[in-house]
Formats: structure tokens, sequence, C-alpha cells
């Protein structure tokens, strides 16, 4: 059994403007067909999606009168068994290229994404750090990259599940350690075929945080031919990015962590763009964004457009039309059309129009290629929106694939 320990409070490093429990008002709406027919849009839902926007309207106004749109800044620590850890392979579709293990040490998560991939937004678990979650990822490291041990290569993603570098995991030490169990492997090691990949909406007050005299970032400087660091960035106005992820670091912050990264050698030149909210992505907009990555060193970048469940979209909407009500319209005529019900990625989450987004994507791929960037795109993705084989080396020139991997860390490449 896990011993639970008492409950710690602290204070969020960068914390939201704007708070969710100022806009009382849009608990008054209710998603249905009756609401769309006002804001404008043309198209005609199936009823099975308008039952799950009036669903998802009734959750959120609970949730807004609860007090639970948000997570509270508190966490308990835990011990685990490392033997008893379920080894987690990140592979969503069934045809990732590159072999993924997950390192997943906090339940729950601090940062509050009212998109959150994992739980459609709901923040409602309580948070709990698990405190020698280390020893788990250093007996992982010896099985799989050990001696005697097959040795292929492969990922360890810290964290697909949660925020890798949040108060709870900082605070308590945690991800330094588990840091520290990497920079140990390859001393023991050295020929390990390991590789720890770190995508993370992290700032740069985060990576300073110290545990034992070493900050994060210094940690990482130890492992820089063996990890690299994706930011985790979003396209959205900046408003509305200060609703959606209340306790994340804005965009500025996000890079200059990837500058103090890339001024230690670390290799911190791609970029995972999630979500993208497609009616936000004009010229203009768009220009500005990738131009903000270029300055900042950014080669390569994995494009991720919204998904959402309509219980999840049906808060978003209204959320996004808080600011502007023409781009709520957009946005539900992307994504409620009968046609794209089955535009689904994980977790039954639905895309928006195929031809939309693939035309998105086309026009990303345009205005960056003049900035010698390239495109990561996933297995489903192309799949999805017909991105032909021929297409993939054009896509992958500069070394990165599938979620962005860089697959040149590796001595075989």
């Amino acid at each position: 059994m896990a011993a639970a320990h008492k409950a710690f409070e602290y204070t969020p490093i960068y914390s939201r403007e704007t708070d969710l429990y100022a806009l009382p008002e849009l608990a008054a709406r209710t998603v249905d067909a009756a609401y769309l027919r006002e804001l404008g849009v043309k198209t005609v839902p199936a009823p099975e999606t308008l039952a799950g926007l009036a669903r998802g309207s009734e959750i959120y106004r609970q949730r807004l009168k609860a007090h639970l749109l948000l997570p509270h800044p508190r966490y308990t620590v835990e011990e685990i068994d490392p033997a008893a850890v379920e080894t987690e392979i990140h592979n969503y579709t069934g045809h990732c290229p590159t072999l993924t293990y997950e390192i997943n040490p906090v339940k729950g998560c601090g940062v509050g994404c009212q998109y959150c991939l994992v739980t459609d937004g709901v923040h409602e678990q309580p948070l709990v750090a698990l405190d020698n979650y280390h020893l788990y990822v250093r007996a992982l490291l010896d099985e799989k990259n050990g001696p005697g041990s097959e040795n292929a290569p492969h990922y360890y993603y810290f964290s697909p599940k949660t925020e890798a570098f949040q108060e709870p995991t900082l605070l308590t030490g945690i991800a330094h350690r588990i840091l520290r169990e990497f920079i140990d492997h390859f001393r023991r090691c050295p020929d390990s075929q390991a590789r720890l990949f770190i995508a993370s909406k992290a700032g740069g007050k985060h990576l300073l945080i110290e545990d034992g005299g070493e900050s994060v970032l210094d940690l990482f400087e130890q492992l820089r031919d063996k990890m690299q660091f994706n930011t985790s960035v979003s396209i959205m106005p900046d408003a509305f990015r200060d609703l959606l992820e209340p306790f994340a670091a804005p965009l500025s912050e996000r890079l200059e962590a990837v500058r103090l990264c890339r001024e230690r050698g670390i290799p911190a030149n791609s970029a995972l763009i999630q979500p993208i909210i497609l009616p936000w992505l004009t010229d203009e907009h768009m220009k500005a964004f990738f131009d903000a990555l270029h300055a900042a060193g950014i080669i390569n970048y994995k494009p991720e457009f919204l998904t959402a469940c309509m219980e999840n979209l049906s808060m978003l909407g209204p959320l996004l039309g808080h600011f502007d009500r023409a781009l709520e319209r957009e946005l539900y005529e992307a994504y409620l059309p009968p046609a794209n019900a089955d535009h689904r990625k994980q977790r039954g989450r639905t895309a928006p129009d195929r031809a939309l987004s693939r035309a998105a994507i086309e026009k990303m791929m345009r205005y960056t290629d003049t900035l010698g960037m390239s495109v990561s795109i996933c297995y489903w993705v192309r799949g999805q929106l017909g991105i032909t084989p021929e297409e993939i080396p054009i896509i992958n020139r500069n070394g990165f694939q599938c979620l962005g991997y860089q697959s040149g860390l590796f001595r075989h490449v």
C-alpha cells in the first residue's frame, strides 16, 4: 500500500491574470441548437453531438458553482513500490516509429489546461507526487539499457500525462532525482541507447529551481548529448491562453526556457505546438508566432490542432466567445459538421474538419519553409489528412520525426 503524507500548499510560479470564476455569465449559456443558430452557425450537428454539447454545458455550470474548474495549489506525497509500477509505452496510434517509454511521477497536474488531452479539462483529481518514483526509473533503465539488456535505441518521455516541471515535482526534488538517475545511468553504461525526450510548458523560472545545489538546467547540461527539450506552446489569443492554461508559463517565458537550454548546449530546437485554435490561424497571427519561435532558435515543430470531446468543446467555445463571438462561431463550424463526427483522435476526441486541417498545415508549411523550419507529423494525422509517404522525407528534413523526436541523438544514425 502507498503511504500517504500530509498535504502541502504552494504558490504557483506563474499564475493567470484572468480568473475563470470571475466569468459567471458563462454559466447561463447552454450550447444547444438554439444557441448555435443565434450565434450564426450554419452547420446542423447530429443529435448525439448536440446532446454532448448540452451535457457539457450542465457539467460546466456544476463545476463553476463548486469551484472545481481549476486545480488547487496543493499536493500530497506518496511512496510507491517500484516493482509494482506498470511500464507504459507511448504509442497512441500503434504505428509510432520510435519506441518510447513513459515517465509519469505525478498523479494529476497543477497546470490546469482546460483542454487537457488526459482529462478533457477536468482537474478534480488531487495532486499526488510520487516521492521515490526515481527508483522505478532506475530499475527500468537497468532492465532496458543495462548490462545484458537488448539496449536497442529508444526514448523515455518525461512526461506525457502531466507536466514534468511543475511545483509538485520541483519543490519535492522528484524531477531532479529522475534526471540524476539518467546521469548516473550514462556514467555506468556509457554505450546506452536510452535517450530522454521532454515536452514541457516550463518557463525559465522552472528550470532554475534548485535541489541539493543543482538546478534543473544544471542537470540538463550534464545530459545534453543524451536528451532533447521540446517546448510546448500554443497558437491562440493571449487572453484566451491565460484562461485555458491558467498556471502555465506565458509564451515569452517558455521561449526563455528554450534560450537557457540552448545557451548550455542542450538540444532545444524543436517545439510541440498544441493546441492550435484553427480560427485564430490567420496569416498575421501565424507569421508573428513562427517568427518568435524562429528567433528563439526553433527549427522544427509538430502541429496539433485542438481536439476535444463535445462536453469539453461546449466549455471552450463560450470561453473563446467571451473575447470574440466570431471566433467562437468559426470554431463550431470547424468541428460540428456531421461529416466530421468520425474525425477522432485518441480517447474519442474530435479534431477539426479534415480539409480545413490539411489547408492549415499546408499554410503553416509554406511560411515556415521560408524560415528553414521542418514539420513533424504523426502517423494518425498523416492517414487522416492524406499526407503521402513521399512528403514525409521533405517534412522531416531536419532530422525530426513523429512527435518531434531527434533521431540524430542516436549514435548509429
